[in-house]
């Protein structure tokens, strides 16, 4: 993304070929494949030509972009890893038509939660989730008291199945 390198970004998403199937398997049992993503204030958007065509429209309209990864958990079962991180963004759009120099650049911190599949070909990105982080970590305890959250009563014993 950070290069611009459309063709490599696209090879880093889960494709249908690259889950391997048995052979005498029926096709309507294979496992769903469908990579999904959310970006930042979008719908979340479903299929290789969604989620790709995002990508490109964002590539398209980004004249630099970098990220700076925070707070990386990992956890892997089996062939799946999902991530969590913080998304510390810097990007400018289009340069002003009468300079050299790059639009404004402007700061964002989005949380993020990709969830990643084992493939022959290694580690591929199956879904995306990206929201923006409205708070500062400092902020959160305060905010959750002012909302009154912090005296909803604690629900934490098994009453069974919900409702």
């Amino acid at each position: 993304m950070e290069r611009g390198d459309f063709e490599e970004l696209t090879s880093l998403w889960l494709a249908p070929e690259d889950v391997a199937y048995a052979e005498d398997a029926d096709p309507d049992d294979a496992e769903d494949t469908s990579i999904s993503c959310v970006h930042p204030g979008w719908p979340a958007l479903t299929g290789r030509g969604e989620v790709l065509r995002s990508y490109a429209l964002i590539m398209a309209n980004t004249e630099y972009i970098q990220f700076f990864l925070t707070d990386v958990r990992i956890s892997v079962v089996a062939d799946t890893a999902l991530v969590t991180c913080t998304e510390n963004i810097l990007s400018g759009g289009p340069a002003p038509e009468d300079g050299d120099e790059l639009g404004p650049l402007v700061g964002q911190r989005v949380v993020a939660t990709n969830v990643f599949r084992r493939t022959r070909e290694g580690w591929k990105l199956w879904s995306h989730h990206a929201s923006p982080v409205l708070a500062d970590a400092d902020d959160e305890s305060d905010t959750a008291d002012d909302a009154g959250i912090a005296d909803l009563p604690d629900n934490t014993e098994d009453d069974g199945p919900l409702a």
